[in-house]
């Protein structure tokens, strides 16, 4: 395999979670009579550049499909964050009824909405229909294509050029990372600023989130690796800040290289160093991962046995796709966890993809009653505590499998 930044050969393996269907491939009830399409799940690291990637055997078509089923505003935690982030951007960037934003992967609007509040125009590009057809429900202009050089050159030309350009939790999601990074340095006006968020590797390794790994992230990414690709296709960063989402991110601020506007602060020299400290930019940070999601995988198994042979009941909260790789990676089917609750309607009453087991209405644990309730999206877990302290009326307990298991 070619390295997808600089096309070094890679060997150095990551780690192998087996097989799986792509992780947000929901099934409706006549899709359960007919096969499924499985593909391998291995993750490889390239020893030139360091960016740790998914081995290609998916077309990107084939997993953000038309009615791709995550829409980012059925989460409060990550609303808020996104009406902060319009907040402090409009602020430290000037941004007016002149100026434009552009959200790559705009999802349903979640943070567009907050800068069309502000007076702000934008633009959102976005190519599933159905978070796309959201979006336009909150009066947003959504172009649904995948983004990169050609649409930015596109846009460019008909004088739709940003003062500030947006990607949250995309640019792992890219098979051809150079050209999307180059579509940002096109589309970017000589001042204007575009930042990226994205799942930290560093934070990755260190807590044990395996469970992110699925095949809609082409790349896990590290400062050293993001930098690399960025210097190389007409960015270059200014800033970078350590977030708490998805378990540890960072969100980094980048300029065209060939205006610099502007100063490089202290912050990048400081994650350099953090991640240089840690081991990134050798082998040795790479080994272990496997044998530890191994554990996790044996523990909760071993758990659910446990629980379903003292007859007790046990359901899961949030069809996330890091649920989805955990279930398919420890082969847990519906006689384990009998069934997932989530708040989208979208997904109540389909199947996940592989275990097969159904998604239903909140209302369901109050009916059912169960003594266990697995929290699949563990970097939400205040939020759904929260949302359901009402188990503990039956004394229903929640269980969380990563980074370890632990019984709450």
């Amino acid at each position: 395999m070619k390295c997808r930044h600089c096309g070094a050969d890679v060997h150095l393996p990551f780690i192998d979670l087996g097989s799986s269907p792509p992780s947000n491939a929901f099934l409706e009830g006549g899709d359960l009579d007919i096969p499924e399409v499985w593909y391998p799940l291995k993750v490889l690291v390239c020893e030139q550049c360091w960016l740790v990637q998914t081995k290609d055997y998916a077309h990107a078509a084939h997993l953000f499909s038309p009615d791709y089923a995550y829409f980012s505003s059925y989460s409060s935690t990550w609303l808020a964050h996104a009406e902060r982030y319009a907040d402090e951007m409009t602020g430290r960037f000037g941004l007016t009824e002149r100026s434009l934003v552009v959200e790559v992967a705009s999802n349903d609007g979640y943070l567009l909405q907050y800068f069309q509040e502000r007076g702000v125009p934008c633009l959102g590009i976005e190519p599933t229909a159905s978070t796309a057809s959201a979006a336009r429900e909150k009066g947003l202009d959504i172009i649904e294509e995948f983004f990169g050089l050609k649409m930015a050159s596109r846009l460019a030309s008909q004088g739709r050029m940003a003062d500030l350009m947006v990607a949250n939790n995309v640019l792992a999601h890219v098979p051809d990372i150079n050209d999307f990074v180059q579509g940002f340095a096109r589309l970017l006006k000589p001042g204007g600023v575009a930042t990226f968020e994205f799942p930290h590797l560093l934070k990755m390794v260190q807590g044990n989130q395996f469970d992110t790994i699925y095949h809609e992230h082409f790349s896990y990414i590290s400062y050293i690796a993001v930098c690399c690709i960025f210097e190389s296709n007409g960015l270059n960063i200014f800033d970078v800040e350590e977030l708490p989402t998805h378990g540890g991110s960072l969100r980094v601020f980048a300029q065209r290289r060939d205006t610099l506007p502007y100063p490089v602060t202290e912050n990048v020299a400081n994650i350099r160093r953090k991640e240089h400290s840690a081991g990134i930019d050798s082998r040795d940070f790479y080994g272990g991962f496997q044998t530890r999601a191994n554990k996790v995988k044996d523990d909760l198994v071993s758990f659910l046995i446990q629980a379903k042979r003292e007859g007790k009941k046990v359901a899961a909260y949030g069809a996330a796709a890091k649920g989805n790789t955990l279930l398919n990676y420890a082969g847990i089917r519906p006689d384990l966890i009998a069934f997932v609750v989530d708040r989208n309607p979208a997904k109540q009453g389909e199947f996940l993809p592989g275990s097969r087991i159904p998604i239903v209405e909140e209302e369901a644990l109050n009916r059912e009653k169960p003594d266990f309730i697995v929290i699949f999206p563990w970097n939400l877990r205040q939020e759904i505590e929260e949302q359901l302290n009402y188990v503990r009326r039956w004394d229903g307990q929640f269980v969380i499998a990563v980074p370890e298991l632990e019984i709450l």
